[in-house]
C-alpha cells in the first residue's frame, strides 16, 4: 500500500476574467485592469512570465505552469521541481470544476519496521526519510494534456533564463534565505548550489542556478520522461541513495497524478 505526504508552498491565481467594485484605493496601489488576462504570483519574474504566455494565445493552464517553474527558480526555498502540485481549474465552457492532486508518495520501502530499525518514533523531518516522490513535474504534465493550447517546450524559457543568466535576488526572499547557513551545515552539495561563495546572495545580487536550468532544459525537451525515468531520475536515486534513503526507480517511474473531486 502507497500513501501520500505534501504540502504546498507556491501559491498561483490566473484570472481570465476580471470582476471589480468601488473601492477607497487613496492608500494603495492603483489596481490592475485586464480583459485579457492577470497572472498573480509571489514574484514579478514569474507574474511576467506566465502574463507573456497568456499574451502568446496559451491557456490560463500553460501560464501557470510557466509561472510555477519560474518561481521554483527564483524562490529555492519554496515549492519547485522537487515538490509537490495541487490545482484547482475552472473551465468556463463546460462550467465543470476540476481537482488534481499530484502529492508524491512515500517509498515503497519506507516500512514501520525500517524506521523503528532506525530508532524513529515518530517521522524526522530534516532526513531522508521524510522525502517523498515528487509531483509537481507529473502534475504540469496532467494540466497541460488536459487544458494546454502552446506546446510544451514553450513554457519553460523564462525559467531556464533566469536559472541559466541569474535573477536580482529582492529583500523578502534574501529575509527567506537567511537560514541556508544553517540548513546546509552538512550537506556540501547544497552549499555550492543555494550558497555562492559560502553566503547567502545579498539583496540584488544576481543568483544563478545552471544545474537547474540543465534540468528545466531536460524536461522541456524530453517531458515528464526526464524527470521520472531519465537523467534527473538517475540523479534523485543517487542522492537518496548516498543519504541512505529508500527510494528506487519503480516509486520514481509508477507515479501516478490523480483527478479529484472538489470539495
Amino acid at each position: 500500500m502507497r500513501f501520500r505526504l505534501g504540502y504546498c508552498s507556491t501559491t498561483l491565481l490566473i484570472f481570465l476574467t476580471v470582476a471589480s467594485s468601488a473601492q477607497d484605493r487613496h492608500t494603495a496601489r492603483s489596481m490592475v485592469i485586464s480583459e485579457y488576462g492577470i497572472v498573480a504570483t509571489t514574484h514579478v519574474q514569474a507574474s511576467q512570465a506566465g502574463a507573456e504566455i497568456l499574451r502568446k494565445g496559451g491557456s490560463a493552464v500553460d501560464a501557470a505552469i510557466a509561472a510555477n517553474a519560474v518561481l521554483g527558480v527564483t524562490e529555492p526555498m519554496m515549492n519547485g521541481i522537487g515538490g509537490d502540485l495541487f490545482a484547482i481549474y475552472w473551465d468556463a465552457k463546460s462550467g465543470k470544476l476540476y481537482g488534481l492532486n499530484s502529492s508524491g508518495w512515500a517509498p515503497q520501502a519506507l516500512t514501520l519496521e525500517h524506521m523503528k530499525a532506525k530508532g524513529a518514533t515518530k517521522m524526522p523531518l530534516n532526513t531522508i526519510d521524510a522525502v517523498t516522490v515528487p509531483g509537481a513535474v507529473a502534475g504540469w504534465d496532467a494540466l497541460h494534456n488536459r487544458f494546454g493550447k502552446l506546446a510544451w517546450k514553450q513554457l519553460f524559457g523564462p525559467a531556464i533564463f533566469y536559472a541559466d543568466y541569474g535573477y536580482p535576488v529582492p529583500e523578502l526572499i534574501h529575509g527567506f534565505w537567511s537560514d541556508a547557513p544553517q540548513i546546509f551545515a552538512h550537506d556540501p552539495e547544497g552549499e555550492r548550489v543555494y550558497l555562492p561563495n559560502g553566503k547567502v546572495p545579498a539583496i540584488g545580487e544576481l543568483f544563478r542556478n545552471p544545474d537547474l536550468a540543465k534540468a528545466l532544459r531536460a524536461i522541456s525537451q524530453d517531458g515528464v520522461a526526464a524527470y521520472y525515468k531519465g537523467e534527473i531520475a538517475k540523479a534523485i536515486l543517487s542522492t537518496s541513495q548516498a543519504l541512505g534513503g529508500t527510494l528506487s526507480a519503480a516509486d520514481l517511474a509508477d507515479f501516478k497524478h490523480e483527478w479529484v473531486e472538489t470539495i
